[in-house]
């Protein structure tokens, strides 16, 4: 029963659990304040649903966020006032302004007024593409950071073991000929050939350093154990052929050496394993064939390519999405390796993300650096407590999370909240309400975007 003629009106709605009915509500009364004369319309949307489905996950697939963003530019909306959208390109489907907001100066906030020895923290990201999350964070605190990654085992398969047998033999067509000109005749005995004139023979099987790197072995069999026999007769005086692949020289102080914090585990079920838990993906392989180089598998692999697709990526098939990453980790036949790159013994880690949704990554994360990085205390971070399915009570009840730090931007169940004891709900109000005031009045929200103390 208030007017709003030649008003300016903010319409706070977020995304819920019936996310549905949550975004009909928001454009009917997007839509209402349009016929009701209100000047400008700003929908305060603190999540915004369907943000995860920003790019097309398959070839006829739509793009939701973006189709959510014009049916709020058909009902009205002049201005949107947002935090943390999972991919900050989505202000570009939006034909009116977007303030993104950030709850990143809150979460700093809590730290420094709730983590003791905060100061010898580590932030660290779940996965690769919170890289640049983290490293704000990381910035804004001072602190250092680390980066996890999980990758499918490579086992090799029946199929590539046989046809690696059935071509064992079969001289590679590069050894042919490989220094006869075409037409001539080969001879039959090496000894017709002087010592001086011999190529050596190629090698039939490709050979992967320490970091799967492959490695020339072309040059190995060029190396004895005599100095001056390293140099070709052929090559310039004072030139040496490089017998060693371990380390390339430095240029400019930079070199390929491997990181030295670097720590990996297995992950079965998703969860991390001892090095000598029998793994159900390798026993499902046949033990009586022999193990095959990966440069080789990687070659056999090639016969079974798929063909292109015209109208998609080499393969058919986009990168795995989120939500599939999380289903091969609770697959018991699926085994991964995980990996985190970073120093985190006796030391806090806060591994943050933009929402938890489901608990597997952050479970596989946080067991990751306490059993294998020995890390002191972990806390898990993020802006939108999702939390669906039981993925609250999951992350209680593991052992190696001792808090989970979430914002109010996102309706949290009353009695699941009650029941976690290690949950912290941060709350966005005053964050929304600067936002606001300062629209309203033409005011910058610059400050809004920067660290503050007490």
């Amino acid at each position: 029963m208030t007017s709003v003629r030649e008003k300016d009106v903010f319409v706070i709605q977020s995304g819920s659990p019936r996310i549905n009915d949550t975004i009909m509500e928001l454009l009917i009364m997007i839509s209402a304040c349009k016929g009701g004369s209100a000047t400008k319309i700003t929908a305060v949307v603190p999540y915004f649903p369907y943000n995860r489905q920003s790019k097309k996950k398959s070839h006829r697939g739509t793009i939701t966020a973006r189709l959510l963003a014009n049916l709020m530019g058909v009902a009205g909306v002049k201005h949107v006032i947002t935090v943390d959208l999972h991919a900050s390109q989505m202000q570009g489907f939006f034909k009116c302004p977007v303030d993104n907001l950030h709850a990143e100066p809150l979460i700093a906030r809590w730290i420094r007024h709730n983590v003791p020895n905060w100061k010898d923290g580590v932030v660290v990201s779940k996965n690769a593409g919170g890289t640049k999350r983290v490293t704000s964070l990381a910035d804004a605190l001072k602190l250092n950071f680390g980066i996890i990654t999980t990758d499918k085992k490579r086992v090799p398969n029946m199929t590539t073991s046989m046809i690696m047998n059935h071509l064992d033999g079969i001289e590679p067509l590069s050894t042919l000929g490989s220094s006869i000109p075409y037409g001539e005749a080969q001879p039959q005995d090496s000894t017709q050939v002087p010592a001086s004139e011999r190529v050596p023979a190629r090698q039939s099987q490709a050979v992967a350093d320490s970091r799967g790197s492959p490695v020339n072995t072309e040059r190995l069999s060029l190396h004895t154990s005599d100095p001056e026999s390293s140099s070709s007769p052929h090559s310039p005086a004072g030139q040496h052929v490089m017998a060693s692949p371990v380390h390339r020289p430095s240029v400019d102080g930079c070199d390929d050496r491997r990181a030295g914090e670097v720590t990996q585990g297995r992950l079965v079920h998703g969860h991390i394993v001892d090095d000598d838990f029998p793994s159900s993906a390798v026993s499902t392989v046949d033990n009586s064939q022999p193990d095959i180089d990966p440069m080789t598998q990687s070659h056999a692999s090639s016969f079974f390519a798929p063909e292109a697709n015209p109208f998609g990526p080499p393969g058919g098939e986009d990168p795995p999405s989120s939500d599939e990453e999380e289903a091969t980790l609770t697959d018991p036949k699926i085994e991964h390796m995980i990996t985190l790159v970073g120093n985190v013994r006796n030391r806090p880690v806060f591994i943050v993300d933009d929402m938890i949704d489901k608990p597997g990554s952050w479970i596989a994360a946080a067991e990751t650096v306490v059993k294998r990085g020995g890390a002191l205390k972990v806390y898990c971070m993020a802006t939108h407590g999702v939390f669906g399915g039981d993925s609250l009570a999951q992350l209680q009840a593991c052992e190696c999370i001792d808090a989970i730090v979430v914002t109010n931007s996102f309706p949290i169940n009353e009695e699941q909240a009650k029941n976690s004891s290690k949950l912290v709900i941060l709350d966005l109000s005053p964050l929304l309400a600067e936002a606001i005031r300062r629209n309203h009045y033409g005011e910058s929200i610059s400050p809004l975007f920067q660290h503050y103390t007490d």
